[in-house]
Parts: structure tokens; sequence; C-alpha cells
């Protein structure tokens, strides 16, 4: 059975298609239609799967097997930097090491049985990301109750989102997993995120996010970035159009050498940020000229398409005026056929002239409007329409006239009127033996 056709989509819909191919750098228009139309269009929801599915969320549409998040952390570039932990110095804190060395690596041991063992109980809760959000939320709030509201600005939002932000505008994401159970992360965080030089970088340079391991959002993160110890820092930036880990920092590390090594970093890896930043400059350019060069081809297109109409509807003026012309001309000719037949008819009515000798008779002279002369008999009883329709059907006499007597002047009523409804025949007329009668043309009025 054939595919359904496809319908045609309308501006918005087509805006919110080329935004999601940028955001997602997905090449094929018909995939980012598809995941369009799956989430009915909501873009937020359509890049936020996509991102998802990208770092190993399952899809709400087509959930592949469960596996963390995948943010690129296997290019050999990535800088890492770990701090180890002071070793024990002099006679008495060796023999403090060696003596607690058995009983922490008991406890460890222990610890990561027990843990072992109820995962096969019952899965991790932290498994299952209901509320990332609330997480984050969650975690800033611990974060200002135990250290203060003197901190860096944290990114309020998922990890997707914050690697979608970072991703947008180009600026480098440093993602912070907290281990509440660690040792070193208390002072960590009073001494080193919250000393104002690093306050300051952070907030200038980059988008920081941080969240707890124990939240489901930190440990689906940490899953993703397989952090080796606490306090852990991973530097994340756009990279060959792929969020990258370009840098990784672990351990109890000092404000002084924390600003160092993210300022190392970020300048070993601007290169990058400034070539996308370009390549987006051109893509932007091409987009907008070619956006400026459809606009021309629409409106070159709408001036031709102008001037055509013109020409058509010139064309169409021209065809109704020759009809209406050539209409007038067969309703002229119609006209004369049917005045002809008339004067024919009316010709073949009127009744015999009389005899010169008969007493009865009239004879009348008519003048016509063209100075010419027509003289005819009547009898005295004929009706005066009798002269109309005499004169009717000369060939000379208008289509529309009007008989009058010089003396005294007058016009005869040779047709039915509402003061004459019987025309009045020649003698009541008041006509001698022979009148001059005068026939006045009407034709113009």
């Amino acid at each position: 059975m054939a595919a359904p056709e496809e319908r045609e989509l309308t501006a918005e819909q087509t805006e919110k298609l080329l935004q999601f191919q940028d955001l997602t750098g997905i090449e094929s228009m018909d995939q980012c239609r598809h995941t369009l139309e799956q989430h009915n269009w909501n873009i937020e929801a359509a890049v936020q799967d996509r991102l998802n599915e990208q770092e190993g969320v399952p899809s709400v549409f087509n959930p592949p097997p469960p596996r963390p998040l995948q943010v690129n952390t296997a290019d050999h570039r990535i800088y890492s930097y770990v701090v180890s932990r002071p070793q024990p110095r002099g006679l008495l804190g060796w023999g403090y090491y060696l003596i607690m060395l058995p009983f922490r690596l008991t406890y460890y041991t222990l610890l990561d049985i027990f843990r072992c063992a109820l995962r096969f109980i019952r899965p991790d809760p932290r498994s299952r990301v209901t509320n990332p959000v609330g997480d984050i939320v969650s975690f800033i709030h611990m974060f200002e109750e135990k250290y203060g509201r003197l901190h860096p600005v944290f990114y309020q939002g998922t990890y997707s989102q914050a690697l979608n932000d970072a991703k947008r505008e180009l600026r480098f994401l440093l993602v912070y997993l907290h281990g509440d159970d660690h040792q070193d992360s208390d002072e960590f965080c009073r001494n080193t995120l919250c000393a104002p030089e690093v306050i300051a970088l952070l907030n200038t340079r980059m988008l920081f996010w941080a969240c707890s391991t124990n939240k489901p959002e930190g440990y689906r993160v940490s899953q993703a970035l397989r952090e080796n110890t606490y306090p852990f820092l991973a530097m994340i930036m756009l990279r060959d159009r792929r969020m990258t880990v370009v840098g990784r920092l672990e351990g109890l590390i000092q404000p002084d050498d924390l600003v160092n090594q993210l300022t190392f970093i970020m300048d070993a890896n601007q290169t990058y940020l400034v070539s996308e930043r370009l390549e987006r400059e051109e893509r932007n350019q091409t987009q907008v000229l070619r956006q400026q060069q459809d606009e021309a081809y629409l409106a070159s297109l709408r001036a031709d398409q102008e001037k055509e109409r013109k020409k058509k509807e010139e064309r169409e003026r021209k065809r109704r005026k020759e009809e209406e012309v050539q209409q007038r001309v067969l309703a002229e000719e119609r006209r004369r056929q049917t005045l002809r037949e008339e004067k024919e008819r009316r010709s073949e009515c009127l009744p015999p002239e009389p005899h010169p000798d008969d007493p009865e008779s009239v004879k009348i002279i008519f003048k016509l409007p063209n100075d010419s002369r027509v003289e005819r008999r009547f009898h005295f009883t004929q009706s005066l329409t009798v002269i109309h329709d005499f004169l009717f059907s000369l060939k000379e006499s208008p289509e529309k006239f009007q008989i009058e007597a010089n003396f005294p002047r007058r016009v005869l009523p040779c047709l039915p009127t509402e003061e004459w409804p019987n025309p009045p025949t020649l003698q009541e007329a008041g006509l001698n033996h022979t009148e001059v009668l005068f026939v006045q043309d009407l034709t113009d009025d």
C-alpha cells in the first residue's frame, strides 16, 4: 500500500524544523520532521529527548537498552589532572596510617560487598531519574545551607539542558560531582569553590553545573563521566561538533591551582570555540544570503506576476470592448432589419389610394425633414393613423416623427395617447381637401 502523502508544513513548523536541525546537528530533514511530529512539534521536548538519546537515556518513543549517558570522554586529547592525598609525615604519621590501614580496607571492602548485595535485592533508586530539576535545586539548597550563599552561580537546570545551552552559546561547561560521603568534599566546597578568585572565574568564563551523586540526576552523570575520586570536575565544550570532555580534575585541589588548571584548559581549547563560532557565522551569513536571494526572487516573481496580471486584465478589457462593439453592431443591424420589416408590413397594410375625382378624398403634401416632398390622397373617413403608417413605410422618413399642421399650427394626434385613445379621422382633425403637413424628426429625442 502506498504511503500517505505528507501534508505541507506551515511557516511556524518550517521555522521549528530549521531550529531543531541547527540545535541537534541532524542532517536529514525527514528525520528532523519525524522527531518533531512525534513530539507534536514541541521543539523543547524534541531537543531534550534527542540530547537524552545521544547521552544514553532511552527515548520515550523507541527506548534502547539501558546504557549510561554518553558525552565524548574517550578522546586521547583530554587533559587530566589528579591531586593525590598527602603522604603521612614522620614516624607518628606513618604509624597511624599503618594501624588504620587494615580497618580502612576492611570497612570499604565490606561496604562494597554490602552495596553489591543490595543491588541484587533491589535496584539502585538513583538509577531512575524522575525529577532532575528537583535534584539540582535540592543540591543548591543543601550547598547554601552548609557553605553559605557566597558561591559560583549554579546552573539551575538538568545536565542535558546545560549541555544544550553550552553548545548553543559556545561556552565552556564545568561539571562538579559532589560526593557527600567523601572526606575531601567538605573542605573543597568550603575553601575552594567558595574562594573569591574561583567564583570570579566560573561566573565570567563558563557555565557551572553541579549535583550530588546521591541524587538520581547526579548519579546518572556520574555513570557517564566515570569519576575515580572526589572532588571531581569535568570541563566540557563543543569540539568537532560534539560535546566533548576536554579536561578532568580530581582530588582536593586548592583555589589558585584550580584557577590555573581551568585557565590552562580553556586557553588550550579556545581555538576550537573560535573555529566553531566562525563556522556558525559563516552558516548564518550563508543563510542570510540565501534568504535575501529568496526574497529577491520572490519580489521578482511577484513583479512578473503583477505585469502578467495587468497584461491579462488589459487583454480582457480589450476583448470585452470588442465584444461590446460587436454586440452594438449586431443590435443595430437587428434593429434596422426589424425596422425594414415593420415598414414593409405597414406598407402592405395601407388601404388603397382614393381616385382623384373622389369628392371625399384629401390630397396631402408632406414636407419631410430632408426637404423632400411626398404627396398622396386619403379618404376623409380614414384615421390619422393611416397617414402615420404611410409616412413610416417610406424609406426616407425618420424612425420617429410627428406630423404638424400649419394653419392653425398644431400636432396631429396620429398615434393613440391617454388624451386620444382612438386617433380621429381626417375630417374630425379638420383637414381640407388639400393640405400641406410637416414631418418633424424625433429620432434624437
